[in-house]
């Protein structure tokens, strides 16, 4: 922008910058501290178990439950990288409102592993108020193309390694009568698309499931949610998504959310109870 604009512009319109600046500012300031203080009230002292939380929305999801005083168990594929990030969180937090992470390895590959990945989680604490259900297995490729491995390990993660879970805490939850079963699905668990049968059909078959179970269970005080995203953007490893008040003037994308985006969300349908 240059001077010879600048000072052809009404002084009006001039003046109205920097107080739309910062009345914007305002609002994100207390957008932040609306959703800090949700995240306390809401999961303070709860335990919330949330399953690959080494990846972008898992990841975030640990961040902010763990800073709002959740007890939270981490599950993953790789025990070093579980440590690191555990750590991570431990050293960022206040150690008198935060609790040290709990780590499960979890692999839905390994589905005879389920009875034990049950039983240690639940040593834990002795119970699971909150289940964020974040695993998939992506693939696309044509059906003819796709051996019946495939298919069943994509099944195993997407389908199968989720409701065994599910089904595993589901007793704690309905002797208390209380819990909230959050699946993280995809919009491909409720439209079809070329090149992604298999992996349309796992999130077919889980959203019915837990559509099914929600049903089910609501009369043991227990909710059941689904998230059915686009596209979660994951910024490139190192880049930091950004929290400027500049972003909010750039240009919007047009679909997808990221993960701190979709973080939010799943703290908003918990303090909600939202389907």
């Amino acid at each position: 922008m240059d001077l010879e604009y600048l000072l052809s512009m009404d002084p009006a319109a001039i003046l109205l910058v920097p107080v739309v600046v910062v009345v914007t500012a305002a609002v994100i300031f207390l957008h932040s501290l609306v959703l800090k203080f949700l995240s306390t009230a809401t999961v303070r002292n709860k335990v919330v178990v949330i399953t690959d939380a080494l990846t972008g929305l898992g990841n975030e999801c640990a961040k902010l439950f763990h800073e709002g005083g959740a007890r939270v168990i981490l599950c993953g594929k790789t025990w070093g990288k579980l440590e690191g990030f555990a750590d991570n969180l431990t050293s960022a937090a206040d150690p008198k409102l935060t609790f040290p992470p709990k780590l499960v390895l979890v692999d839905f590959g390994d589905m005879n592993s389920m009875p034990d990945v049950i039983a240690e989680t639940l040593e834990c604490y002795g119970c699971v108020d909150v289940l964020i259900l974040n695993s998939s297995l992506k693939v696309k490729a044509p059906v003819q193309s796709t051996s019946l491995k495939m298919d069943k390990l994509v099944m195993d993660n997407n389908y199968f390694g989720p409701i065994t879970l599910a089904k595993g805490f589901l007793p704690s939850m309905m002797s208390r009568r209380t819990g909230h079963v959050i699946l993280v699905n995809s919009i491909q668990g409720k439209l079809a698309m070329p090149f992604r049968a298999t992996y349309a059909a796992s999130k077919h078959a889980v959203q019915a499931f837990f559509d099914c179970l929600r049903a089910e269970v609501q009369e043991y005080g227990i909710s059941v949610s689904t998230v059915n995203h686009t596209f979660i953007i994951s910024p490139p490893p190192g880049e930091k998504t950004k929290k400027s008040i500049w972003s909010i003037f750039s240009k919007q994308k047009v679909m997808g959310i990221t993960p701190v985006e979709a973080a939010n969300e799943i703290l908003k349908i918990l303090n909600s109870k939202k389907r």
